[in-house]
Formats: C-alpha cells, sequence, structure tokens
C-alpha cells in the first residue's frame, strides 16, 4: 500500500523550503508543482518570486492565498536588488572616455544620432599635411553641422523617424515646451515620451514620471511617478535617481535615500552630494556616508577628465563638463 500525498502536506513542505531559502538568501526552485505536488520538467515558475513552480493556472490560483506573504516579499527582494544596482556608464564614441553628466559637457549630432564629448566635439581637424581645416563638421560621420534651427529640426524629424529615441524624445520636450516651431502640447508630448521610453531612453521615463509627480501632462499620480522614476533610474537616469532619494527621505527611509543619493553621486550628480552633506549636518547620516559620496564623487571625476575636454572647456565655457 502506497501512501498518498495530501495537497496540504505539499504546500507545508514547500514553505518550509521557501522560509529556509529566504533565510539563506538562496533562490530553491522546486521541481514539483507548489499546490499538487505533481512533479515535471515543463513547471512554470512564479514570475513575481521565482521561489516556487507550478503545473497550471489553476494550482498558481489555489495556492495563493498561503503563498502571497513570501512572494511579495522576495518580490521587494529582487525589485531592490535591481533598482540599487550601480548603471554601467556611457562613452563617448570617439575618445571613449566616459561621457559627462552635464549637459555641456556631450553633444547630440542630428546627422548620425552620436552623444560625443564636448572635447572632441571642439577639437581641431588637421588635413593630411598637418594643416587645421574648418571643423564644421561632425566629429564622428564627419557630416557639415546644420547651418539654421529649420534643418536642424528637420534632421532630428529624420532621425525620429528612424526610432532614434533621443530624437523622438527632443521633439516630446518641442511640443511640451511650445518651441522651435511647435505648439505647445502636453498630451503629443506625453506621447513621445512613452515611444522614447519603450526604445529604451532614461530620460524619457524620468519625464513621464515628472508628469505624473505634478501633473503637467493631466492626472497626478505618485505611485506611477515613482514607477517611472524607477525605470529611469534602473537605466541610469541620474534625475530620476535624485528624485527617487528625496521622495524616501521624505517617507523618513533615510537609508534607501541615502543608496539612491550615493548612487547618483557616482554617477556626477553634485545636488546628490549636498543632499547627504545635508543629511549628515542634521545628523541623519554617518560620517562614513559623507566621506564615502565625496570619494564616489572624485572616481567620476578621474573617469571623466582628459586634456582635450578642459582645454574646450578653457577655450569656451559652454564646453564645461563638470
Amino acid at each position: 500500500m502506497t501512501d498518498k500525498i495530501c495537497n496540504d502536506g505539499v504546500c507545508e513542505v514547500n514553505d518550509k523550503l521557501i522560509k529556509m531559502s529566504l533565510a539563506n538568501k538562496e533562490d530553491i526552485v522546486l521541481s514539483v508543482c507548489a499546490n499538487c505536488g505533481k512533479e515535471g520538467s515543463n513547471l512554470k515558475s512564479c514570475t513575481a518570486c521565482k521561489l516556487v513552480k507550478y503545473c497550471y493556472r489553476e494550482c498558481q490560483i489555489a495556492h495563493r492565498p498561503q503563498h502571497k506573504k513570501v512572494c511579495k516579499k522576495r518580490a521587494a527582494e529582487l525589485h531592490d536588488i535591481d533598482l540599487f544596482k550601480q548603471p554601467p556608464a556611457e562613452d563617448c564614441p570617439i575618445c571613449f572616455v566616459r561621457l559627462p553628466l552635464l549637459d555641456k559637457g556631450r553633444r547630440y549630432q542630428t546627422c548620425c544620432g552620436k552623444q560625443i564629448c564636448s572635447g572632441c566635439a571642439h577639437a581641431p581637424v588637421f588635413d593630411d599635411k598637418g594643416n587645421e581645416v574648418d571643423n564644421q563638421k561632425c566629429a564622428f560621420c564627419r557630416t557639415s553641422h546644420p547651418i539654421t534651427e529649420e534643418e536642424a529640426t528637420e534632421r532630428e524629424k529624420k532621425r525620429a523617424d528612424l526610432d532614434d529615441p533621443i530624437a523622438i524624445f527632443n521633439r516630446g520636450n518641442y511640443y511640451y515646451q511650445g518651441m522651435n516651431g511647435f505648439t505647445r502640447d502636453h498630451t503629443k508630448a506625453l506621447e513621445l515620451w512613452h515611444r522614447a521610453a519603450e526604445l529604451g531612453y532614461a530620460l524619457a521615463h524620468c519625464s513621464i514620471g515628472y508628469s505624473y509627480d505634478y501633473g503637467d501632462c493631466g492626472e497626478v499620480d505618485k505611485k506611477k511617478a515613482k514607477h517611472y522614476y524607477e525605470l529611469a533610474a534602473m537605466m541610469g537616469g541620474v534625475t530620476a535617481r535624485r528624485n527617487l532619494g528625496n521622495i524616501e527621505v521624505a517617507e523618513d527611509n533615510i537609508d534607501r535615500a541615502i543608496k539612491h543619493y550615493t548612487i547618483a553621486i557616482r554617477s556626477g550628480c553634485t545636488i546628490s552630494l549636498e543632499e547627504i552633506k545635508e543629511l549628515y549636518s542634521n545628523g541623519h547620516a554617518t560620517k562614513e556616508d559623507y566621506t564615502k559620496a565625496l570619494r564616489l564623487y572624485q572616481e567620476y571625476l578621474g573617469e571623466i577628465k582628459s586634456s582635450q575636454r578642459d582645454k574646450a572647456a578653457a577655450d569656451d565655457g559652454e564646453y564645461r563638463y563638470y
């Protein structure tokens, strides 16, 4: 006579394994259905926590009341792992030195869609005989710079038609501000920002978040605002990262705020450095927190500095990059 395993018994064993995995910070993926105990190689993992598997949707629904609390906790842990990762830096495609955060330190090229650093944009060009030649061309693709605003706008439109997220985002800004011949239209701006965001542009996510934060494009929805700020931050959006830090400070989650500010500082955000300085002055951050912030900003400066960029900044303040 064989023993029949009841559903309650399977659930009890699975829940114990889940608790063990949480305690050890390890993911245990079960090879049996968490609800009915059926074994198989084609079971589907819970998409939120990745801790348990189910054979059918019906089993997942039936097990939800028992699994909900553990699932929600683990899903939040996984979300924070992604949220608090330091995003990768972007390099200039010509000199391969890290691009500065400051807008003046980089130039978007409407001809080829590249972002190049101020140093490469300003650097002189020489012919094969060593003579300096006219440098009114893109440093990357060597296309002549647009002469008029209309020509630049038309080039940007062509880039947008090619699904260039920066060009699409910029056009959204024109509609938002009513500039460059565009009629102010916040609905159209939001539509273009969503399109740029879908193509992976962090600043677009941040602008969508801002619109929900302050209701610029319609409704005020703080939950949606935070969601889009988080999407932007995970893609490297520094302004969004700083906004998240401010939100956490307002909610008295100082540890989380410091984490956000620290990541923003490593990406070059001097405002976040001031925020940690203020938290330290008020006794909410430790000396170690502030010292670490200063060190991370120096590391950022070490990665973006170059003699070519320094020369450009010395020649023209419009090329200042930090």
